[in-house]
């Protein structure tokens, strides 16, 4: 299974970020192979449709799981369109590498 952790950078020790499509990076995870790979993300500044545009990476990276600290609404419906599982941590300080040693 693949997953995406939001990420305030591009490290296993980065924070996790709570913003879904405003995220600075997103750490793709693969369970099967344990092998983790960065992402810039290219929404940050976007003026609108961030969440949408980020759902629409989330498809193209083929993540079977996402989690982050909310999703927007239009975010939600295109996510649960392609049957993307969503996971929300709210307030979490956590690292990415402990949200993945977590997962394991």
């Amino acid at each position: 299974m693949k997953t995406v952790i939001t990420s305030t950078g591009n490290q296993l020790s980065s924070t996790f970020d709570l913003r879904f499509g405003r995220a600075k990076y997103f750490c793709l995870y693969d369970e099967n192979t344990k092998e983790t790979k960065f992402y810039q993300n290219p929404n940050t500044a976007a003026n609108s449709g961030a969440g949408v545009k980020t759902a629409e990476k989330m498809v193209e990276l083929e993540a079977q799981k996402v989690i982050s600290g909310d999703f927007g609404p239009k975010a939600k419906d295109l996510l649960e369109k392609f049957n993307i599982q969503m996971v929300i941590l709210p307030d979490d300080k956590r690292s990415v590498k402990e949200i993945i040693d977590s997962i394991q």
